[in-house]
């Protein structure tokens, strides 16, 4: 573990420890389950037919189908108990749109995940070199989940109609040897969906996954970056009103008329007892020139 964080720490591997790529990683691993579990299922179910004529029963009637799950297109034998005439019959159902469409989802965001992956680690510096990168990864972002919510639940509906075409009760009854109450038929093993189950599972992890990394993604584009300017520019536009109003140029300071009278803060002509052209008025240059004329 050790080697494993030094590794991390060092370099643009540090991505990975951040949100954005973290979940981009959680992505690639749950999108390769989601597709696996789908993708790669095979199961089967096995029926038994006991005629009144035993030397015309099958006691083992295998019924195997597999992904896309096109069932109309599986066939399989069964006695009729009406001598050694077999007849072929066939699932009732076509349920490959939804699985596919699941599949098809998976594999992209496989793709999408483990190639965005790559970029915030070794591509980081030109991915947030402009805004094009973060705002391309955010419309992906935003579509992929939500159609990992519409393929899961498609592929929902349409795991319940594979289960209920391929239980072996409603097999039996397409069977003409079933339908006579001499003859006995029985299922003796269903199929196994625990794969399928858990491929649904995961393809709602899926959308939470996509969903909450729309967050993350939007904080990289310049949509955010924008809104996050906007009330500090707007903070120092106040204060700088502030800053250049009254308020903050003291009138009762050094400055202020108040602690400069123009006229009584010098008293020269008051202090000095004299004539009339001798004595100093308010200004220097009127006084000045009265007295030398007289």
């Amino acid at each position: 573990m050790e080697a494993v964080n030094q590794l991390a720490s060092t370099g643009t591997f540090r991505a990975v420890k951040e949100p954005l790529a973290f979940l981009r990683v959680l992505e690639w691993l749950f999108a390769i389950f989601a597709f696996a579990t789908c993708g790669g299922y095979s199961g089967g179910l096995r029926l038994s037919v006991d005629c009144a004529n035993k030397s015309e029963s099958d006691l083992s009637i295998d019924i195997a189908f597999a992904y896309p799950f096109r069932l109309h297109q599986v066939n399989f034998d069964a006695p009729t108990c009406e001598g050694k005439r077999r007849e072929t019959l066939s699932l009732i159902g076509d349920f490959s749109s939804s699985a596919e469409f699941f599949v098809t989802i998976a594999v992209f965001a496989f793709l999408y995940s483990l190639a965005a992956t790559v970029v915030y680690i070794f591509f980081q510096n030109k991915y947030r070199e402009n805004n094009r990168g973060p705002l391309i990864d955010f419309i992906v972002t935003v579509v992929f989940s939500f159609l990992w919510l519409v393929g899961s639940s498609a592929w929902a509906k349409g795991l319940s109609d594979v289960k209920i075409a391929t239980d072996p009760d409603e097999v039996l009854l397409l069977m003409s040897a079933c339908k006579q109450q001499s003859n006995k038929c029985m299922p003796v093993r269903s199929p196994v969906m625990s794969s399928l189950n858990t491929s649904v599972v995961f393809g709602f992890l899926n959308f939470i996954l996509w969903a909450g990394n729309i967050w993350f993604v939007f904080k990289e584009t310049g949509w955010h970056s924008s809104g996050q300017r906007h009330p500090p520019d707007t903070l120092e536009k106040q204060s700088s009103s502030y800053n250049q109003g009254g308020y903050n140029q003291d009138n009762y300071g050094p400055t202020g008329g108040y602690n400069q009278p123009a006229g009584f803060g010098q008293q020269a002509n008051y202090g000095q007892v004299g004539e009339y052209g001798q004595q100093q008025s308010y200004s220097q240059s009127g006084p000045t020139s009265f007295a030398n004329q007289i």
